[in-house]
């Protein structure tokens, strides 16, 4: 156990972790220089395609200091504010963080998220300044930066470049020196904390664990103590980055176990697992449940497909512990589920592999947050979507859950963030000057902003003020009233329930135009004339029209008097009538429609 040292690497996006996290494999001859390759613990096309790490990946390492070996266990994690429910379970596994920040951009609004989420796990941090080698780096105002948030000595700060490898063998030589070995009973009754988990078809569940107590070996007969499901563990071993199996785990170490559970809510992560015979009876503390900060409708385009749309979320939610989810019945859409999210890259990256992995086609709805709303006659609902909002007559409030921002940016675009967010409806609380000098070139800005306020277009239009150099993190505060009304959008006069949204009362008509316009950008033409139409309970706020196909029945004319071609067009505009009169018709949205209104418009 002292020769072990588990550690993660923390830092905001493209701040060059899994560059980083390449070198230390390549380093400590873990993967061979033939077998390398780019983002090697991004194991998703998806997270290769758009260069974010989406799951957190572990890996075991072996590094010599003094003539002594050490078992160094590395969990790669990600940066994005969506996905910080996986950073938070990678810090309770491990004893110390590697706290990478790039030499160019400085510190990070996400990396001191991840930074706080560290401290308060009371784990050993080491600063390194990460892309030393870039013509733009700025060593000493960032090492100062470092200095002025962890408190921490210059010469405590590793000066490294994932892409050279510079600085590397320094890293690990402080990861042993620094980091301290895991603590346990090794004599004790197992208690295996899972911190993920993934679905083998052929073995079941895989539970990725740490031994916090005991020695794990094949063919142990395991409990989950938190299910109290029961189940043998077939194989155990651990990451090389691929899997590799040994002969047991022991008190202290990162790897994995085959449960062969096929039942997929026996596992969940947080839980403990111990030894069917003799084990521990009380569990790990394990972590806070997830608190979804996005809510959307997921429906299978193909109304057939909800038994394979309700298997492919279950081995979802097993690989991605964040998504919280339920069945939902829609008259319009029919069976699906209300989906909790932590965000919209989240719901993105969740259809996306919904597409990708199980090959399912889905209609998403306009995302919202959850809602609470006082009643007339006392009772007191929370509301997930805009079909679940009452009556406006039997509404005495509504409370709508606000968020607590942190925002790094230059101070040169101080004034326009801030009036930004007053746009919002936020609030500014402070700023905090990050830079030493006379001349504060960043400031850490502080508001309190509505969560609704920073689904759609806050992010894009943050970026746009600051030329891209600000970047955003937040955390959820109270409720506070709200004054919120539903808006449906009509197309060709039938109510699109997907489309549907809870909005200010005061952004109704915005939202309401964008939407009309967006669908008549995107939508294909019919024909027939087809009606947009936002509606606020009966009274229509904006609307926009897409004109009939029409077929050019002049063409076969040539020559003669004016009369001729007046005489087509007047029989083609009865015969245009008599469809009218007929009936609207109906119009089939594509998803693609419905992705590009989800997505901001370009600035």
């Amino acid at each position: 156990m002292d020769q072990i040292r588990n550690f993660c690497i923390i830092a905001h996006i493209d701040h060059g972790k899994s560059t980083l996290a390449d070198r230390l494999l390549e380093v400590t001859g873990t993967v061979q220089k033939r077998d390398m390759q780019a983002q090697l613990l991004d194991s998703m096309d998806l997270e290769r395609e758009r260069g974010i790490t989406i799951k957190l990946a572990p890996a075991r390492m072996k590094h010599v200091v003094d003539g002594r070996e050490y078992e160094l266990n590395l969990i790669d994690t990600p940066g994005h504010v969506d996905f910080s429910y996986e950073v938070s379970r990678s810090l309770a596994a491990v004893e110390g963080a590697l706290l990478v920040v790039d030499a160019s951009q400085g510190m990070q609004a996400q990396t001191l998220a991840n930074l706080y989420l560290a401290i308060e796990q009371d784990l050993t941090i080491i600063p390194v300044l990460n892309k030393i080698d870039l013509p733009n780096a700025d060593i000493e105002k960032t090492t100062a930066e470092i200095i002025s948030v962890i408190g921490c000595k210059k010469e405590d700060i590793i000066l490294a470049s994932g892409k050279t490898g510079a600085g590397v063998p320094a890293i690990l030589d402080a990861i042993v020196a620094r980091v301290p070995a895991p603590v346990g009973n090794i004599n004790g009754p197992v208690r295996a904390l899972i911190f993920d988990s993934i679905y083998d078809d052929y073995r079941g569940v895989v539970a990725k664990v740490k031994i916090v107590d005991g020695i794990l070996r094949p063919t142990t007969k395991i409990k989950f103590i938190a299910t109290q499901s029961l189940g043998e563990a077939l194989e155990v071993g651990f990451y090389n980055p691929k899997l590799v199996s040994t002969p047991a785990l022991h008190t202290g170490e990162i790897g994995y176990v085959v449960t062969g559970l096929k039942e997929i809510v026996g596992v969940r992560v947080g839980d403990t697992i111990t030894s069917a015979a003799d084990g521990a009876t009380e569990g790990l503390p394990g972590y806070k449940p997830v608190v979804p900060m996005v809510y959307a409708g997921v429906y299978p385009k193909d109304g057939s497909q909800f038994s394979r749309l309700r298997d492919a979320m279950e081995r979802l939610k097993l690989n991605d512990s964040s998504l919280v989810y339920e069945t939902e019945q829609s008259p319009a859409l029919g069976m699906g589920f209300r989906c909790g999210l932590l965000g919209l890259l989240h719901l993105e990256i969740v259809q996306e592999r919904l597409s990708r992995e199980f090959k399912i086609d889905v209609v998403v709805t306009t995302p919202s947050v959850a809602l609470t709303v006082h009643k007339t006659n006392g009772d007191v609902i929370t509301v997930h979507s805009p079909m679940e909002y009452p009556d406006p007559t039997f509404i005495e409030e509504t409370l709508e859950p606000w968020v607590k921002v942190d925002v790094v940016t230059p101070a040169i675009s101080q004034g326009a963030i801030i009036q930004l967010v007053h746009e919002k409806r936020g609030r500014y609380k402070n700023a905090e000057y990050l830079s030493v000098g006379e001349v504060h070139s960043r400031v850490l800005l502080h508001f309190e902003l509505p969560l609704s306020s920073i689904l759609v277009d806050f992010y894009d239009r943050l970026k746009s003020i600051s030329s891209g150099y600000a970047s955003l993190s937040y955390d959820l505060l109270d409720e506070e009233p709200a004054d919120i009304i539903r808006l449906e959008i009509l197309v060709a006069e039938e109510s699109v329930e997907a489309l549907a949204a809870l909005v200010p009362r005061e952004d109704a008509y915005r939202q309401g135009k964008r939407v009309c316009e967006k669908l008549k950008e995107h939508l294909p033409r019919q024909m027939f004339e087809v009606k947009l139409q936002a509606v606020i309970g009966g009274k229509i706020i904006a609307s926009e029209r897409i004109s009939a196909m029409r077929k050019d029945v002049t063409s076969g004319l040539y020559g003669g008097d004016v009369t001729r071609k007046n005489k087509l067009l007047d029989k083609q505009k009865k015969g245009k009538e008599k469809m009218k009169a007929m009936g609207r018709g109906s119009v089939d949205i594509p998803p693609e429609t419905f992705l590009a209104i989800l997505k901001p418009d370009a600035s």
